[in-house]
């Protein structure tokens, strides 16, 4: 166990995530359920499967000896996350990256990182974790346990700071940057994406025999949690697949896949003539955004066998790192732009609060595990 080389492993991961919807920034002339489906197939499908067979041993032999049970629930928990992941997509649609990440990761971070201990304490065949009261009766599990209340204040700080911007900044200044922005539809939207992405977490520990499988079958421990990715990834891949295809058919939009040219809509401008759809570019950038999106779950999983006891702290050291480079990201792409000093003051306020909270749990998982 190495906890520091965990956190490590835990920015890496939310560098990913935090970064992974730029390049769909790039697609051109593609409806979002297309890009988003296109992008969805490398993330949850392609990535899983060829990095887990690459990475570790037997995987088919692996999967083929768990129970129904366990790969009923994993799957399970996936689909639900999944309803998270294509609901956090239109969360950055409606808000930006930085608002909304800011947002539906509060909701994430808290639900993901407490409920896994909370479910344990009324269940206690729940594999994976330890209760609330068993972290909480030692002096390391009492400082991880505040770094996660700092983590989570710094999540606060952070949307209300997007909020301030929000209520600051002109309808066309926020348009600029977000061209559907829609603060009631999106805060709604980034609520029920937030608490349903914390399934992931009830994922990954219904998963956990999975892992122990891959280990037994001579898989090096830090590759053991890609197994599992490909069962939780399935999950996620079958509410996305469902409702793009939905949508595909209810906007009569399945067609871009294939077409040279967009189709004229009836709000299309008449003095738009560009309708060509430069569908090699924007099937790499969406391959980019899906692979780097995979990349979160990766590099989470690696982190998560480095955290020891305290692996429910994971979490929310994947939350905070997201926020902190989605903020970034917000900021090169001139989201904050025109935002007053306090709402800058406020972002600041809540990154400076998510770095402490990383090294906090660091420092408490160090303690447990020892050097």
């Amino acid at each position: 166990m190495n906890p520091f080389l965990g956190v490590l492993f835990h920015w890496l991961g939310g560098f990913a995530s935090g970064s992974f919807y730029v390049p769909y920034k790039g697609v051109r002339q593609w409806s979002w359920e297309t890009y988003w489906l296109v992008g969805g197939v490398f993330s949850w499908l392609i990535c899983p499967s060829l990095l887990a067979s690459l990475l570790t041993n037997d995987l088919p032999g692996v999967l083929q000896q768990q129970s129904a049970s366990t790969l009923g629930w994993t799957y399970f928990f996936g689909a639900m996350w999944g309803l998270g992941g294509l609901t956090f997509g239109l969360t950055m649609r409606y808000l930006g990256m930085s608002l909304g990440m800011g947002v539906a990761l509060g909701y994430c971070a808290a639900f993901g990182t407490l409920l896994p201990p909370l479910f344990k304490s009324f269940f206690p065949a729940t594999p994976g974790t330890e209760t609330l009261i068993q972290i909480a009766s030692t002096t390391p599990g009492i400082i991880t346990l505040a770094g996660v209340g700092v983590c989570l204040l710094g999540i606060a700080v952070a949307a209300f700071a997007g909020l301030t911007k929000e209520r600051e900044m002109p309808e066309e200044e926020k348009r600029k940057t977000v061209a559907e922005f829609n603060f009631k539809k999106g805060f709604l939207v980034a609520t029920f994406s937030g608490i349903m992405s914390a399934c992931f977490a009830f994922a990954l520990t219904a998963g956990t025999p999975i892992g122990e499988a891959s280990r037994s079958a001579g898989t090096n421990p830090i590759w053991i949690g890609l197994p599992k990715l490909v069962v939780v990834l399935l999950g996620g891949f079958t509410t996305n697949f469902l409702w793009c295809v939905a949508l595909n058919l209810r906007n009569r939009s399945g067609y871009e896949y294939l077409a040279a040219h967009r189709r004229p809509a009836a709000t299309t401008p008449a003095s738009a003539t560009d309708t060509r759809i430069p569908r090699l570019a924007n099937y790499l950038f969406s391959a980019l955004a899906g692979t780097t999106w995979y990349f979160q779950f990766f590099f989470y999983t690696m982190g998560e066998t480095q955290m020891g006891q305290y692996g429910f702290a994971s979490w929310t050291l994947h939350m905070a790192s997201i926020i902190i480079f989605s903020t970034m990201w917000g900021w090169i792409l001139h989201e904050w732009k025109g935002a007053s000093g306090k709402a800058h003051g406020l972002i600041a306020g809540g990154i400076v609060a998510l770095i402490l909270s990383t090294i906090v749990i660091g420092y408490g998982t160090y303690l447990k595990v020892g050097p």
